[in-house]
């Protein structure tokens, strides 16, 4: 899995961009680089492009991430706004989203970007 990190071009919350199959070990330093910039720049709202990635966790490591790599990580804003934007027949990340909502994870899954941008701002 490869990733960047950037601000949107209006600077109102940072961009994760993920590409290629998604694991929580893969996953992680792009999601503590993702806050690092967010905190530098003030900014608590957060971008997961992964139209060009594929969730390959199983049920059990997605509820691990949920629970605790995203909850007790150093560095991460456990109170951060996410979107996740994904391809429109990409169900790979649906789990997540379920896993990450119910341990208190403001985290939203979409697969249209007008409407993740929309979330964000």
């Amino acid at each position: 899995m490869d990733y960047t990190v950037s601000p949107s071009s209006d600077e109102t919350f940072v961009i994760l961009k993920v590409t290629g199959n998604i694991t929580r070990q893969t996953i992680m330093p792009g999601v503590v680089a993702a806050h690092a910039l967010g905190g530098k720049l003030g900014l608590d709202r957060y971008l997961v492009d992964a139209t060009d990635a594929t969730n390959i966790e199983t049920i059990t490591d997605n509820y691990t991430f949920a629970y605790s790599d995203m909850r007790n990580t150093e560095g991460i804003d456990k109170y951060a706004c996410i979107a996740v934007l994904v391809s429109p027949d990409d169900h790979s990340h649906d789990f997540v989203e379920t896993v990450a909502r119910n341990a208190g994870l403001n985290f939203r899954l979409f697969r249209d970007r007008d409407q993740a941008e929309g979330f964000l701002r």
